[in-house]
């Protein structure tokens, strides 16, 4: 339903207003006194909400604000990008609008931390409606770390308060003179000196920042975001929800190379949505299915995997070394649960509360309260560095939120730093520290030089596959990455569609391409290659969906299907009106991919970069139940051609002419993407 409103330039006098109050004043009003009221009709089915500030500013959308806001650091201007439904249902949000979006905007061979690089983020439909766990957004940038196109989402309250600004998405270009917070609002976007917060942790920028801007939520970067350290998060915090943190791919070095100290968010813009009645009662009708396939980790949290996936023998342990940590109890998620447990935490508007917060009782860090690690965070910081104390593991948390960097790329730099000194590559010279496996000291002063990049600290901060390339030797062989990006804690060697999905995936080493959940289910035989190339594909279609949705992959996948489904289709057609399929969502996940898969070829992939770690390909897991596990090349190799017919790209992995047609994507090919 477009066009219910042309664009007034005044402030509008039905903001806020009940859509049943706003329909006497449109019958009642002269149309003299705004000039909105001469073109407005208030469609009965949205009586009862509240008029949406998109109804009041141009092309109106169910589920959308229908603007993106275009803001140009180096001139400190901004401007608003109108789009309607075509460009909505063919990339939907999120994930879908950040890849349009870099594809359009940034040209091959950017440097990543140049000023020509773009950073977007970007909301879903989903995003402020009664679809649970919808809090999220998604960054979408040229990675620093891979050199390219990377999208990382996160939850907790900013992206509703992006939302509520009355834009669906935030795009910044160029670079800013110096230090600077954005603050958004309903008017546009303003330009703060940030100078006082300089070197400043995540926490106190944001409290600082939410106070100065009348409680905005804010999300910020660190002194390693700062310092451009390439693997360095933004996060925001927030004491009515739970932090959310852009993790992976070096989303804060982009905003660092751009001066951007933090982006403050605040508004009032409601979302209306085409049957609130309906989506309420199918929401209500579905609860149970989320509390049901949700409940270990409202319980837990996932620490819970820890246990679970060391006994399968798949934890990885001393840099892959290993796929079994002998002593895992004190880090499980049973353990820390019952000792050191203060409280549960969510994001906003979820049901399933999967996070904790923690506080050590005796020994060295009695007293010490913070956010709990994640399963990821403890097989990073802690099996694959042979360490099993859950207060250094707690406060290796701690100092990665807080200066600002992702825990796994952390973690897995350092386990590989620590496996070539324990072969005689590095040596204490070169260190500084006497790395040992087990050494919680060494860690937590090494986290703090790489985000600081003092010493040693400064090579770490480049990444593993840098640090490999520099060590030389036998380094690149034990270095855990795909395409750059360093590999998660669910095993390529034990569960083949991770094998597959890792090669292929957008990201490279993300478990957010291809999806390990079904992978452990007893049904699912994870130990061989057929079909796994298929599974790959859909699931990666799907998480594409889900992140353009921006719903989180708990509830989507525990709740409502880990693939594709009706049930995505009729949510997302009670918000937005349409009459989209789950055939049709499954094309539009698949377009997404391709999209992402063209930027990346435009940068110089192809079929040689699809390639996993050494260790994975040739050295089989040395002990417990996946003894003798790994994807040969050779097996790579067919699965790789497997996938590549399947997907309708070539033997070389690149998109053909016809698949891009096929999705509407058919220009790509004049725009720079072989084809």
């Amino acid at each position: 339903m477009a066009g219910i409103f042309r664009r007034p330039h005044l402030p509008h006098p039905l903001i806020g207003a009940s859509l049943r109050q706003a329909a006497h004043l449109v019958e009642t009003a002269p149309t003299s006194s705004h000039p909105a009221f001469k073109y407005a009709t208030i469609p009965r089915e949205l009586y009862g909400q509240t008029i949406p500030a998109t109804i009041c500013r141009g092309i109106f959308m169910f589920g959308y604000q229908g603007r993106i806001l275009h803001i140009d650091l180096s001139s400190r201007t901004s401007r608003v990008e109108e789009f309607g439904e075509e460009f909505a249902r063919k990339f939907l949000g999120g994930n879908g609008f950040a890849v349009k979006t870099l594809w359009d905007a940034v040209k091959p061979e950017t440097d990543p931390l140049s000023p020509e690089n773009v950073i977007c983020i970007a909301v879903g439909p989903f995003t402020d409606t009664a679809v649970p766990s919808a809090s999220r957004a998604c960054i979408g940038t040229k990675s620093p770390l891979t050199g390219l196109f990377f999208d990382s989402t996160f939850g907790g309250s900013w992206p509703i308060s992006l939302k509520r600004t009355g834009y669906d998405a935030l795009v910044l270009h160029g670079k800013a003179d110096s230090l600077t917070y954005l603050s958004i609002t309903e008017e546009g976007a303003g330009f703060r000196d940030a100078s006082n917060l300089a070197g400043k942790w995540i926490s106190e920028t944001c409290d600082t920042v939410s106070e100065s801007e009348n409680g905005a939520d804010v999300l910020a970067i660190g002194p390693a975001g700062e310092n451009m350290v390439r693997f360095a998060a933004a996060a925001h915090t927030w004491r009515k929800s739970r932090d959310g943190i852009a993790g992976r791919g070096g989303m804060a070095a982009v905003l660092g190379s751009k001066n951007v100290k933090a982006i403050a968010v605040k508004g009032k813009a409601k979302t209306a949505v085409a049957d609130a009645k309906g989506l309420r009662t199918y929401v209500n009708d579905t609860a149970a299915d989320v509390r049901n396939g949700t409940a270990a980790l409202n319980k837990y949290g996932t620490p819970i995997l820890v246990n679970m996936i060391n006994k399968m023998g798949a934890l990885g342990t001393m840099n892959l070394q290993k796929e079994v940590f002998d002593n895992c109890e004190p880090i499980s998620g049973e353990s820390m649960l019952e000792n050191f447990l203060d409280k549960d935490t969510t994001c906003l508007k979820c049901p399933v509360a999967c996070g904790k917060d923690y506080k050590m009782k005796g020994g060295k860090w009695d007293g010490l309260k913070w956010k709990m690690p994640e399963y990821e965070s403890i097989f990073s910081l802690g099996t694959m560095l042979g360490i099993n104390d859950p207060g250094a593991l707690l406060r290796g948390n701690q100092l990665c939120d807080e200066l600002g960097m992702d825990t796994i790329s952390a973690g897995v730099t350092l386990s590989l730093a620590y496996e070539c000194f324990e072969r005689g590559l590095l040596t204490e010279s070169d260190t500084g520290h006497e790395l040992a496996w087990g050494d919680p000291d060494t860690m937590l002063e090494l986290i703090e030089d790489m985000a600081h990049r003092r010493g040693f600290g400064a090579r770490l901060a480049e990444g593993g596959q840098r640090l490999a390339e520099e060590i030389g030797g036998d380094a690149p062989n034990l270095l855990y990455a795909a395409k750059g990006l360093e590999l998660p804690a669910h095993s390529a060697r034990a569960l083949k569609g991770m094998s597959i999905g890792y090669a292929t995936g957008t990201r490279g080493g993300s478990h957010h391409d291809t999806r390990p959940t079904l992978q452990y289910a007893s049904e699912h035989d994870n130990t061989i290659a057929d079909g796994k190339a298929e599974f790959a594909i859909k699931t990666q279609n799907y998480t594409a969906m889900g992140d353009s949705l921006t719903q989180c992959r708990f509830t989507s996948e525990r709740g409502y299907g880990a693939m594709v489904n009706d049930k995505f289709a009729k949510l997302l057609n009670l918000v937005t009106g349409w009459d989209t399929t789950a055939e049709e969502l499954e094309e539009t996940g698949e377009r997404i991919c391709n999209l992402e898969r063209a930027f990346q070829v435009r940068e110089g992939v192809d079929r040689s970069r699809d390639m996993l770690p050494h260790r994975v390909m040739h050295e089989p897991i040395p002990d417990g139940p996946h003894k003798g596990m790994h994807c040969p090349p050779e097996e790579l190799e067919r699965m790789k051609d497997e996938y590549y017919e399947l997907r309708g790209w070539d033997e070389r992995g690149i998109p053909t002419e016809k698949t891009l047609t096929r999705l509407g994507l058919n220009n790509l090919a004049s725009e720079g993407a072989p084809g």
